[in-house]
């Protein structure tokens, strides 16, 4: 019974979109643009299921979860967040491949995690047993949630590219990001040639999207932009609720600083290979 009505629910909202997207070809092309954006703005909003879910939960245990807990806040994060990661793979809402790449990405992030609060580049200020040194476990799901919305957005809005530069130039890219990451600390920074090679792979790279029948496009820089500066936000949240904190912001707090955007885009590279890794025969499949 509960498939039957699920599968008339589902045929019943299909039914309702098709008379509204009936109503909106009749009214002509500035209605057809309202009901894609709306349907541009769910579809982000599925696909950030995950990170939004681990925004929600920092800002509600920041606000909300009580200090003399014997679960501290940031185990509690931990669990919580290992629930949500399952109950998504159990619902196939992320398939297997998915969430495999998603968990490299996670220990990728834990193990810079663990080498840039040794240097004191950002700190965990609050007690927690769930931990490897100065890192609370549930900062690799933050890692984790931005690898979630790429995986999750490129099943929903069918990528395809165009003049994609081939995967094994992306994944030297990606290692070389990577490791600049750790070296900086001690030899000269090479994020400035790193963002030249980030223009010069992708800079003649479209991406095609689809929202509802018809492919739109955009530059892939332009969209890798675009989600680094959402995570940059996403950071400010997460810093104004005390669930890390940088030297800057010990005293009291202030937004990140803008520089930061450039590292987020930096590392959503990383993220954004381990994901075309899964896509790596098909990045030339169309629109080539």
């Amino acid at each position: 019974m509960g498939q039957v009505t699920a599968t008339s629910w589902r045929a019943f909202l299909r039914a309702q979109d098709w008379r509204l997207a009936v109503w909106c070809r009749r009214r002509g092309a500035y209605a057809i643009a309202v009901h894609e954006f709306f349907w541009f703005g769910i579809k982000q909003a599925w696909a950030c299921l995950f990170g939004g879910i681990m925004l929600a939960l920092l800002v509600v245990t920041w606000r909300w979860y009580p200090r003399d807990m014997l679960l501290a806040r940031y185990d509690f994060l931990t669990l919580a967040a290992l629930a949500v990661q399952s109950c998504l793979i159990l619902a196939r809402l992320e398939t297997r491949e998915e969430a495999a790449a998603i968990f490299v990405f996670h220990l990728v992030g834990t193990l810079m995690e663990l080498f840039k609060t040794a240097v004191g580049s950002w700190i965990y200020p609050e007690p927690s047993l769930l931990r490897l040194g100065g890192v609370p476990l549930f900062t690799g799901f933050m890692y984790a949630a931005v690898g979630s919305y790429i995986a999750r957005a490129w099943r929903l809005f069918d990528f395809r590219f165009s003049r994609h530069p081939p995967f094994a130039a992306c994944a030297v890219l990606a290692l070389s990001i990577y490791l600049n990451f750790f070296s900086h600390h001690y030899l000269p920074d090479l994020r400035l040639p790193l963002f030249v090679g980030i223009a010069v792979l992708f800079g003649r790279t479209w991406i095609h999207y689809r929202i509802r029948r018809v492919y739109r496009r955009m530059p892939l820089l332009l969209g890798f932009f675009l989600v680094a500066l959402f995570i940059w936000l996403a950071e400010n949240v997460g810093t104004f609720a005390h669930a890390w904190q940088y030297p800057s912001q010990r005293g009291a707090w202030q937004p990140v600083p803008i520089g930061k955007l450039g590292a987020w885009l930096l590392l959503m590279i990383i993220s954004y290979v381990l994901v075309a890794a899964l896509h790596r025969r098909r990045l030339h499949e169309r629109y080539c």
